[in-house]
């Protein structure tokens, strides 16, 4: 097998954080380990760093979001380039701007496209100020149509797969999760986050990780937490990350004077991310809107038992029972099951260990195999639909 030329079209990228920027990252270091040639397409960011792999679109800073922007897809010359570049393949990362501006170039140069659907996109119309209801139709349809313009689609768990056949997609799904690099996990300094925020050794922390916007449900976090401290009152709720709604919790945390027990840290580097992983008792996660939930892995990664909304891509990356708990949608049973481990040592420690065994699973190498398996059955497949494509 001789190596590839991997064209990755992207709406987001480093310096932007995300669990799409993760998984690129991810994806294309690996990659290039095994010897193969990843570029990435991508917008263009303030003070952005640049590097030779890396081609940036001008792009215009996003309405709704400061740090996010919004490339302008086109590029004089830009055909030219990917022809010097020879790719095998082009693989996009949304439906939308550069995404649709790497299905029209997969076209013209008759190459495989593949599609990685991250996100439920009709799950995020709330950001739309008017007509979701609509708007959640046309999204949905959308995302299908562009499903089915590719050869292949890609999605993080199998449960996102039969979803997108229930909604309409007849082109190959297949489930690749994003892994991660798990040993970055096991070696963290445990004491830094209880030193960096002053933590008490005798308190119990919950982390969550992500970001504290509506479709992560922090406030049903929050309030399931106010239940478990009033239960515990040694308990203590870490959120790391950033987001829209993050004022509206910390005013809610002011009503129940919890700003003793609930820390708003802010957006970390990932060294640091790594590191409260590794300092919690346990993981957190109520979010129903998630293809896999990046974060779950992760924080199984640093032997953390993990409770969890049981919904859709979440619903595979914890093991009920053994590595945490799933819940339904309820607060008093979501912290009767933190309470549960928070409150037996032996529970949590046989959790944590399992949960490091089952993370392996997740590794960023066997993620990367799976992929490049299905990228090199699609570039020497006989019977390739080249012409689905319609602009």
């Amino acid at each position: 097998m001789i190596n590839l030329k991997i064209g990755m079209f992207s709406d987001s990228y480093r310096p932007y954080t995300s669990g799409v920027v993760r998984s690129l990252e991810t994806f294309k270091d690996e990659l290039k380990v095994m010897g193969h040639e990843v570029n990435i397409f991508a917008p263009n960011y303030p003070n952005c760093e640049k590097e030779p792999d890396v081609h940036r679109f001008f792009s215009i800073p996003a309405p709704t979001n400061k740090d996010f922007t919004l490339a302008i897809p086109f590029s004089v010359g830009m055909l030219s380039k990917l022809k010097k570049l020879n790719l095998d393949i082009i693989h996009v990362h949304s439906p939308f701007l550069l995404g649709r501006l790497g299905a029209r170039y997969a076209r013209k140069l008759g190459i495989p496209l593949v599609f990685t659907y991250h996100t439920l996109y009709d799950k995020y119309v709330h950001y739309v100020p008017i007509g979701q209801n609509v708007t959640k139709e046309i999204t949905q349809k959308f995302a299908n149509d562009f499903c089915n313009q590719c050869d292949q689609v890609i999605v993080p768990t199998n449960v996102i797969v039969q979803r997108l056949k229930k909604q309409g997609v007849v082109v190959p799904v297949e489930a690749v999760p994003t892994g991660i690099y798990t040993k970055e996990f096991r070696t963290a300094d445990k004491d830094w986050l209880s030193n960096k925020y002053n933590i008490s050794k005798d308190k119990k922390i919950m982390l969550f990780v992500g970001r504290i916007g509506q479709e992560k449900n922090i406030e049903f976090l929050l309030n399931s937490f106010i239940k478990t401290n009033q239960a515990d009152q040694d308990t203590v709720l870490v959120l790391v990350g950033s987001g829209p709604e993050e004022e509206k919790i910390r005013q809610k945390v002011k009503i129940y004077n919890l700003q003793q027990n609930v820390i708003f840290t802010g957006t970390l580097p990932k060294p640091e991310v790594v590191k409260a992983y590794a300092g919690a008792d346990l993981f957190v996660f109520a979010s129903v809107t998630e293809t896999q939930g990046l974060v779950i892995a992760e924080a199984k990664a640093a032997g953390l038992p993990v409770v969890a909304v049981d919904a859709y891509g979440v619903s595979e990356m914890v093991e009920n029972g053994e590595d945490g708990f799933l819940c339904p949608l309820d607060i008093n049973v979501f912290s009767n099951a933190v309470l549960k481990i928070l409150n037996d040592s032996n529970l949590r420690d046989l959790m944590g260990q399992n949960a490091l065994e089952n993370a392996e699973k997740l590794s960023s190498r066997n993620c990367a195999r799976k992929l490049l398996s299905v990228y090199e059955r699609l570039i020497y497949s006989d019977h390739r639909k080249g012409d689905r494509l319609h602009g």
